[in-house]
């Protein structure tokens, strides 16, 4: 028995899978906090991008042009066809 404790004591293989399971702890817990600050930064992003499309759908249907980051694209088309001089 007392050789038994004394195996068991100098026995660190299961400290290293120890360790190596708090460093897979703090390595999810980094990665999910950096995501949950990246997720809002997101959905302010793709927001913004959904009202700009939203807008620019709205503003073609209605044949106004331009919107926050727009520009005048519309032109005059078409002409005289046929006939001479």
């Amino acid at each position: 028995m007392l050789t038994f404790l004394r195996k068991f004591r100098k026995d660190d293989s299961g400290a290293t899978a120890i360790e190596y399971g708090l460093i897979a702890a703090l390595v999810s817990v980094a990665a999910i906090t950096a995501l949950g600050l990246m997720g809002t930064s997101l959905d302010n992003m793709f927001t913004t991008v959904s009202t700009e499309l939203t807008n620019a759908t709205n503003s073609a249907s209605s044949g106004t042009t331009g919107g926050t980051t727009g520009g005048d694209t519309g032109g005059t088309t078409g002409g005289t066809t046929g006939g001479g001089s």
